[in-house]
């Protein structure tokens, strides 16, 4: 069994953005501000675990749509490739 990477797993988080047309990154910079750009799925990394994280609202604040707390890199990207099998069989 191949290890799962952080590259892999953005890359599920990337396909996910560009599925459902939000934006690519959580922040955008304007005029020298880090601006929280709502809608935008991205992938945190703490307690040597993964979790997707769902900007939702331009102070920061985040949900945990897909599942709560952080996981093994394999559960991750299982649970991430599931999402989008769901979100492209909804197109």
């Amino acid at each position: 069994m191949n290890r799962i990477t952080k590259k892999q797993l953005q890359s599920r988080i990337e396909t996910i953005n560009s599925i459902l047309n939000r934006p690519a990154t959580p922040y955008s910079q304007v005029e020298g501000k880090l601006i929280a750009n709502i809608g935008n799925f991205s992938l945190s990394q703490c307690y040597g675990g993964y979790c997707v994280h769902l900007m939702v609202n331009d102070g920061g604040g985040v949900s945990t749509p897909v599942w709560y707390g952080h996981i093994p890199a394999r559960d991750a990207y299982e649970r991430l490739s599931a999402f989008i099998a769901g979100l492209q069989f909804q197109k």
